[in-house]
């Protein structure tokens, strides 16, 4: 555990970056601090591995004061990657990733050992890569060597500054994957700033939201998305989040999602009628009904087909019984799970006595979560304007 007490930073010229930091951040997870520029966020992060030293206050790393160790010592127990990766040009990819254990004067075979280890681990074939010099990588590659040199020694603790920033958005979430891949193995404790929110929801344990030198909130990212404790934290996770967050808390029922009205039959239509009303509809399906509306049962093109030769049947001699429907006012979370858990391409809604009502469709759900997408956007340039 890194536990800063009552820390501050302020410096020659008299800007306070740091106010009276208290934070506890926990062993085994990964932690993210994130805030608007200036905010203190890499200072705070700089202090443990002592690049900068606080003006006052302690910061500890599992109950040892770490003024009281070897700076040097120090940095070469604990991994860190920065935005500019930091590779040394003239040495080859493996003797970037085996720089810190060579200062720790581990045995060659067993550096040799680590060197292939890490680099499989990120997809780095050792036969293809460990020769190559950073200049004959890609951006993204060069990052993955960055990731594990810092755990080339084993720390138990890296920090990360901004490492994926530079990167596009494809290698970016690419690297976001692999960390995320790599922490469940290996379970380090990983302080990470990042300027960007999305990055940080998908990485984070825990959230360490700052400004102006203190802690505005902390939480994991489901805390913060639901519970802001401010406006300036309602205003850094963004209108678009807290509308989708808003849309969980406040699920949807299937009434809210359903199509009024999708493709229907009644079960006298003959086969050569079903597939012409297919057709027109443009959908593999047709939904049964009486002239009450209540539902019989569905008939898919397949169950067509296969039957038909046989100019006698209707769609009611060959449809399947509905197996599984919902009521109008039943959560869309719980209609989801149903089709999740019984692999439906939709689900039927229906009234107490089985009239039918509507169909839920995953073309329906996306259109109603981008209906809450766009009105949001609607909003926000009404306020622009």
């Amino acid at each position: 555990m890194i536990r800063f007490v009552g820390v501050n930073k302020t410096y020659d010229d008299g800007h306070q970056v740091l106010k009276d930091l208290n934070l506890e951040i926990k062993e085994g997870e990964i932690t993210v601090l994130i805030g608007p520029s200036g905010c203190g966020k890499t200072t705070t992060m700089k202090l443990i591995n002592r690049l900068i030293q606080p003006t006052s206050g302690q910061i500890q790393i599992d109950g040892q004061e770490i003024a009281s160790l070897d700076p040097v010592e120090l940095r070469r127990r604990i991994g860190y990657v920065i935005q500019n990766i930091g590779l040394f040009p003239h040495m080859n990819i493996a003797r970037n990733v085996g720089v810190v254990p060579r200062m720790l004067k581990w045995d060659k075979t067993k550096i040799a050992q680590k060197v292939n280890e890490l680099l499989s681990m990120v997809g780095l074939e050792p036969r293809m890569f460990a020769n190559r010099y950073p200049s004959e990588l890609s951006g993204g590659q060069q990052q993955r060597v960055g990731v594990i040199r810092a755990l080339a020694a084993d720390p138990s603790i890296i920090l990360m500054d901004e490492p994926f920033s530079a990167l596009d958005p494809i290698s970016r979430e690419q690297l976001q994957d692999e960390l995320i891949r790599l922490q469940t193995e290996l379970k380090k404790t990983i302080v990470f700033v990042t300027h960007d929110m999305d990055e940080a929801i998908k990485l984070a344990d825990t959230i360490v939201l700052m400004n102006g030198g203190q802690i505005v909130q902390s939480g994991s990212p489901d805390q913060i998305l639901r519970h802001p404790a401010n406006d300036f934290v309602k205003s850094f996770i963004g209108k678009k989040r807290m509308s989708a967050n808003r849309s969980m808390e406040e699920m949807p029922t299937a009434s809210d999602v359903m199509v009024q009205s999708p493709a229907i039959a009644l079960p006298t239509r003959g086969l050569a009628e079903a597939i012409k009303m297919m057709e027109s509809r443009r959908v593999d399906s047709l939904l049964i009904v009486d002239k009450g509306n209540r539902l019989l049962g569905s008939v898919s093109i397949y169950q067509v087909i296969d039957h038909y030769g046989d100019e006698g049947k209707t769609v009611a001699d060959i449809m399947s019984p509905p197996t599984h429907t919902v009521r109008k006012n039943t959560p869309l979370s719980a209609a989801l799970n149903l089709m999740s858990e019984h692999q439906l391409s939709n689900v039927p809604v229906v009234r107490d006595d089985h009239q039918f009502i509507g169909l839920i469709t995953r073309g329906s759900v996306v259109r109603h979560l981008a209906e809450v997408y766009s009105r949001e956007d609607e909003g926000e340039q009404a306020y622009v304007g």
